[in-house]
């Protein structure tokens, strides 16, 4: 190394002795050097900034509507895929080129700017093909389980790391009030100390070795809409709003969580996407947020009831204190309005920096500005057996055994046992929405296995078990029967049931074949929600809530069979009829089964 240096020094003073000047290589800008504080590099890195630059990192496209070369031209921050948005083939290499090219038409601007790229991992990297699947937070929240939440998060960050994914709308903290509502298995559960609780996740997202961005979704009181209309009106007080719905953000932020998606819902008539009091005084002023403020998807075209957005809409969602926007194919007009915005003196310079220097101090933080590449060592990851068998774990800590009239659960390893059922065979119904699509489907939609193949699995004696989904063929010769059974899958609005939340017909007349043969009957009930089943309970020998598991229906198998205790609680309050909903512990009235509620063997 000392000869290096004087060999270098020598020729430095050779040059300049024969009168050329020495040129020491340009040292790079501050906000490139890692040694130095985060707060400093952004300070250097905004000073450098122009307004195309700042208006490029407050905007995010859907990919599809996007090219690389937008994305270098206009300085775009954060690209996203949303629901069942994947390249083709959707193979965690594409996945990883993908992103890679985004992100190297991100550092081929001036400024070299990594880009964020974002997706709805809810319950798994869902839209990944093969990807591990893991029981939908309500099934979560029937754990009581925090630590396995957070393992549950961490090997998410390593299965999206891996595809070269750096954000995760993920979790969603809301409290579910009204069982009506389709988004009632994206809630952890109907009382703000169980969402709470679960915010876990995020220290498993961000704090591993594989860290990605965690999003706290969607603020605020999205659960406590009117009747439990999705993107509908929560008429409650704002003492109410404290008491029930904020707790569960107050422990995000506390946890550091990086980013918060705003809700499509409103409060007392007004859209929180516009909502100032929310977002900028509570949130980021008395909870201390010091992350960034995202829309949801194509959140600032529903400021009012007409399609598209203006520069009035624009002007109102970021002086709410939205950060940035996710607008999936108007980005261009969103980075023209919010210019003229500007320049007009509608929104404050401040507003855009303080935006700004909250995306981007996000970006240092999660070292993307060193290490802005897929972690394709990673990839390996990708619906591996250690992460399958978390999930399996999670899914037999879900179980919430409701009914087990003469201990007809556990079954014996021996016992001759018929199972029937539309959700018993198949991947796509056991895993419900935002899987591989964003309404989900049923069938063998990605790898997995399925409940039947976990009984045959736990069993130990496979020739013992018979299937046959409408239970033809079921006769008393079976020592029990279990009928597989609940809900079609489906996201959010589409999954909004206000006319009442009873079973299929189907599924109905499959469980009278079963009591037919005079056998015992255990009903599985796959299903988001709790469904209203006290009309025929008492034909039932046994009942137990599987929620939606994913792709480890082994784990359902492993509480029917007693390998696993059951040790789940209900996370919400089970209805005796529909016309109690909207019903919550505490309220008076009298439920099917209360909140906590939950049996053992």
């Amino acid at each position: 190394m000392k000869a290096l240096l004087a060999s270098g020094l020598a020729a430095v003073v050779a040059l300049a002795v024969c009168g050329v000047p020495a040129r020491a290589q340009p040292a790079p800008a501050p906000y490139l050097d890692p040694r130095l504080p985060i707060a400093d590099r952004v300070r250097d890195l905004l000073a450098r900034m122009s307004l195309d630059d700042k208006l490029g990192q407050m905007t995010q496209p859907e990919r599809k509507y996007v090219t690389t070369d937008d994305v270098t031209r206009y300085r775009i921050g954060a690209v996203l895929s949303s629901g069942g948005s994947a390249p083709s083939p959707n193979t965690p290499q594409s996945w990883a080129d993908m992103v890679d090219g985004y992100q190297r038409a991100a550092l081929a601007a001036p400024l070299r700017v990594p880009i964020l790229y974002g997706v709805d991992a809810v319950h798994g990297h869902n839209t990944l093909q093969h990807a591990t699947i893991f029981p939908h937070n309500i099934g979560l929240g029937a754990s009581r389980d925090p630590e396995l939440v957070r393992r549950i998060g961490a090997a998410t960050a390593e299965e999206l790391a891996g595809t070269g994914v750096n954000w995760d709308f993920a979790p969603c903290v809301c409290v579910a009030r009204d069982d009506r509502w389709g988004r009632t298995y994206e809630s952890f559960g109907e009382a703000p100390e169980l969402p709470a609780m679960m915010t876990t996740l995020v220290d498993g997202l961000q704090g591993g070795p594989a860290r990605v961005l965690a999003t706290a979704k969607h603020f605020v009181a999205d659960g406590g809409t009117a009747g439990g209309e999705d993107r509908g009106d929560a008429l409650i007080t704002e003492a109410e709003l404290r008491a029930v719905h904020l707790p569960p953000f107050r422990e995000a932020v506390r946890r550091g969580v990086g980013s918060v998606m705003v809700s499509y819902s409103s409060w007392n008539g007004l859209k929180m996407h516009q909502n100032r009091y929310l977002i900028t005084d509570v949130l980021k002023g008395e909870l201390g947020f010091g992350g960034f403020v995202v829309s949801d998807y194509n959140g600032i075209d529903r400021l009012d009831d007409t399609p598209g957005f203006t520069e009035d809409d624009v002007v109102a969602a970021v002086n709410a204190g939205i950060d940035m926007a996710m607008v999936s194919t108007e980005w261009r007009k969103f980075i023209d309005h919010l210019r003229d915005a500007v320049n007009g003196g509608r929104v404050p310079m401040s507003r855009i920096d303080d935006a700004n220097r909250r995306i981007l101090t996000k970006k240092f933080e999660l070292g993307l500005f060193e290490h802005p590449m897929a972690n394709r060592s990673y990839m390996t990851t990708v619906g591996s057996a250690a992460h399958r068998a978390l999930a399996r774990q999670a899914v037999a800590k879900s179980q919430v055994v409701l009914k087990n009239q003469n201990s007809t659960l556990p079954l014996d390893d021996d016992d001759k046992v018929f199972v029937a059922g539309r959700s018993a065979n198949d991947i796509g119904m056991q895993s419900g929405g935002w899987t591989i699509t964003w309404q989900g489907k049923p069938g063998p939609i990605t790898k997995g296995t399925t409940i039947l193949d976990g009984i045959r699995q736990v069993a130990q004696t496979p020739d013992n078990i018979t299937y046959e989904k409408d239970g033809a063929g079921v006769d008393g010769s079976y020592d029990a029967a279990i009928a597989v059974v609940g809900e079609k899958p489906y996201a959010e609005y589409h999954g909004d049931r206000p006319d009442g939340l009873r079973l299929d017909p189907e599924d109905l007349k499959t469980i009278d074949r079963l009591r037919a043969a005079e056998i015992p009957v255990i009903v599985v009930l796959v299903s988001g929600r709790p469904l209203d089943v006290a009309a025929q309970l008492p034909g039932w020998d046994a009942l137990v809530a599987a929620w939606l598991p994913g792709t480890e229906g082994a784990g359902v198998a492993d509480v029917l069979y007693g390998e696993t205790a059951p040790t789940g609680r209900l996370p919400v309050t089970w209805m005796r009829d529909n016309g109690q909903e909207p019903i919550n512990k505490g309220d008076g009235k009298k439920p099917l089964f209360p909140f906590d509620y939950g049996l053992n063997y």
